[in-house]
């Protein structure tokens, strides 16, 4: 009883120190960057943000991924990528069903689905997986930081390709809220908010967002597109221009040849894909994954660049120590972004408890159940610890912060999602504490089934390897099985084999 009682302590302590040591980061970045203080400014956070986005993230993901993946771990991985997917569908389900039952808003309807769906896959798990780790009791065994960061980064492209296709035409404004912001003199409002200084929340996972606008970020341009087809007045939306440079094309040309012979349908769709910023997926962090794939995959790459004899060993060991500053700074802009406090929000209480609920404590429950069915189904790595903490860890996290730069890009309930941010990100705190306790009871009792297991196996490859020489000693005796099964008989026929082959064991039990 004593032991158990001390064990549980034990997964207690595993799972809450982590976290107070992020926790200790966080709170010396607000007082940093708290207004009344300010020790440091917000721009020096910003170019921290910078920092870490353009080189210290990439230099974690090069070096560990590319020293862990190998092709034959990239295939038996594949179910990390998956999973981002399976844990966005069912977030997006449990947002959808927060949005029919607390009712929010209409304009707020699409945000509370993606604020539901969408968790931080890359930064934080990244954080929490480097203090567990820092840690001498974890579960995980050796290159826990190394192999735990791998996962990670091995699905955080699938994340990326969301957020930049699917939740940035999802984050559009919507038609009436459009109308009603156009109608309250648009254009000042924009002026104003000009001159304000960003806040650091936007740029946190995004540095440079606001170079990224285009004409069409701030409009709802898919409805616009297919407005002619649910009939709405072409007066008040007007269709896309297709012109180059504002010029009209002429009647010979390719382009226009084409936009006669494509279907309405086909060529909205092909104007939507156009103005999906496709080409903000190669990001320095997603380009150092791509680039520790490729090398990690070919082992001449490989053998060149990772190894203690490697010829670029000495490159690899420089990107290591820039690496050691991401946890550190991520949760410093963290605290940064949390000193800033929860804008006003029109989203209501409900909805936002509901939210919170759904994402911190609903969602983690059905992903334990997710993981285990895939387990039982043997879609798991059998021996992978930290493989099954990392895929639970991906229905834990809140919402991701990158939702708070695009619903600032596309103009669209930025106070909400920044007030969302907050409290989700402060209450993660607790949920995470509870939740990892939980994980780590679940890991331990996997570990014991399967080295019971394996006992299991053993025992009854030892029994049927005794019964096997004994059936060898009965031969070897040229008695008939059925005759020698008496302890007295098997004795003498032994005695009779040692004296006749020098004791040379049972080797001789299968004599000619």
């Amino acid at each position: 009883m004593a032991s158990k009682i001390e064990q549980g302590n034990e997964n207690w302590l595993s799972a809450v120190v982590p976290l107070m040591k992020l926790l200790t980061l966080t709170v010396i970045g607000l007082i940093l960057a708290h207004p009344k203080i300010q020790i440091v400014p917000r721009a020096t956070f910003k170019l921290l943000s910078k920092l870490v986005f353009a080189l210290f993230l990439p230099c974690l993901i090069f070096v560990h991924l590319g020293e862990s993946i190998t092709l034959e771990e990239a295939l038996q991985w594949w179910f990390v990528p998956v999973n981002v997917l399976i844990s966005t569908a069912i977030g997006c389900v449990l947002g959808y069903v927060v949005a029919v039952i607390c009712r929010p808003p209409p304009q707020f309807f699409r945000l509370t689905v993606i604020m539901t769906g969408f968790g931080n896959t890359g930064n934080l798990p990244i954080a929490i997986i480097g203090s567990v780790c820092h840690s001498t009791n974890h579960p995980f065994g050796p290159n826990c930081s190394r192999t735990g960061i791998a996962y990670v980064s091995f699905a955080q492209w699938v994340a990326v390709i969301l957020v930049y296709t699917l939740v940035y035409h999802m984050m559009e404004p919507p038609m009436a809220y459009y109308e009603i912001v156009a109608e309250e003199n648009e254009i000042e409002e924009e002026l104003a908010i000009s001159n304000i200084s960003r806040p650091l929340l936007q740029e946190a996972e995004w540095p440079g967002m606001q170079e990224k606008e285009t004409v069409h970020s701030k409009t709802p341009f898919i409805a616009r597109v297919f407005a002619s087809i649910s009939g709405s007045s072409q007066n008040t939306f007007p269709d896309i221009d297709l012109n180059e440079e504002g010029g009209v094309l002429a009647p010979s040309s390719p382009k226009s040849i084409r936009c006669l012979a494509e279907p309405k349908v086909v060529r909205r769709m092909r104007i939507v894909a156009e103005q999906t910023p496709i080409q903000h997926i190669l990001q320095p962090p997603t380009i150092a994954s791509l680039l520790a794939i490729i090398v990690g995959m070919v082992p001449v790459f490989r053998d060149f660049v990772f190894g203690s004899d490697a010829p670029l060993s000495f490159f690899t060991d420089s990107l290591e120590i820039l690496a050691g500053a991401v946890v550190p700074s991520v949760m410093l802009i963290l605290g940064g972004i949390l000193a800033e406090g929860p804008n006003d929000s029109a989203l209501g209480i409900r909805t936002t408890v509901g939210i919170i609920i759904a994402r911190l404590l609903i969602l983690p429950f059905i992903g334990i159940g997710v993981v285990a069915l895939a387990d039982r189904l043997h879609l798991l790595l059998q021996e992978g610890q930290m493989y099954r903490f990392v895929l639970l860890l991906q229905y834990t996290m809140p919402s991701a912060i990158l939702l708070g730069a695009i619903s600032s890009l596309r103009g669209y309930a930025v106070k909400e999602a920044s007030a969302l941010l907050f409290w989700q990100h402060i209450l993660a705190m607790l949920s995470l504490s509870i939740y990892i306790v939980i994980y780590f009871k679940l890991l331990s009792y996997i570990a014991r089934r399967v080295h019971d297991g394996s006992s299991t196996v053993v025992h009854r490859s030892e029994k049927r390897k005794g019964v096997h020489e004994l059936r060898l000693l009965c031969a070897a005796c040229k008695v008939k099985w059925g005759y020698c099964s008496g302890v007295r008989e098997i004795s003498v026929c032994y005695e009779k084999l040692r004296k006749g082959a020098g004791d040379s064991g049972s080797s001789t039990w299968g004599l000619n």
